[in-house]
């Protein structure tokens, strides 16, 4: 049992390193190589955890909506609910380097899977998860069922396009104006 915990732990370890190298070199530098070297491991270990580079690029985007998902999870239950609809909604936001790291890998990844089959899978699951979140955020709002389907994909569609922006920002500049915009949507849903 004790094996298997560590080739999980080495696929974690290696797929982080992969954050690393995607968020500050690009897809394209995306190697067993430049991984193994950022992981401080020997190639061989790497190509043994993940024998091809799809199954990489595949645990490295599911990293990241793991690390979501298990920040979304720690937010008690309990809140008020237009308090836990932004709790959420401020885990979906670039909001700090480990935020701006899984949206540079999100990017990079979920672009390379228009192309690649065998990535495609994971970043439908990712796509869905985000629906998902968004549909959990209209429920604490009350929003209407019969409105949910429309207001998820505007929900979700202003989320992505504000991470964008806010990813993007200068050095120093903040992004407290992102979460504004996303708070007055929240008002906005939960008043209709």
């Amino acid at each position: 049992m004790a094996r298997s915990i560590d080739v999980e732990q080495r696929r974690r370890d290696v797929s982080e390193a992969a954050c690393q190298v995607l968020a500050r070199d690009g897809l394209g530098s995306l190697s067993v190589r430049n991984v193994a070297a950022e992981a401080g491991l020997p190639p061989s270990t790497v190509r043994y955890v993940f024998p091809t580079q799809s199954s990489m690029r595949e645990h490295t985007i599911t990293l990241v909506f793991d690390r979501t998902r298990e920040r979304i999870d720690t937010i008690a239950a309990d809140l008020p609910p237009r308090e836990r609809a932004h709790r959420i909604v401020l885990e979906l936001l670039p909001l700090d380097d480990e935020r701006v790291i899984e949206l540079d890998v999100y990017l990079a990844l979920g672009n390379a899977a228009l192309t690649d089959p065998e990535l495609r899978p994971a970043l439908d699951r990712v796509v869905a998860e985000m629906r998902a979140w968004s549909e959990e955020i209209l429920g604490l709002l009350g929003v209407p069922a019969p409105d949910r389907e429309y207001e998820a994909r505007r929900l979700h569609a202003l989320i992505d396009g504000i991470a964008m922006h806010v990813v993007r920002l200068a050095p120093g500049e903040s992004g407290e104006w992102a979460i504004d915009v996303l708070d007055r949507h929240l008002d906005g849903l939960a008043a209709d």
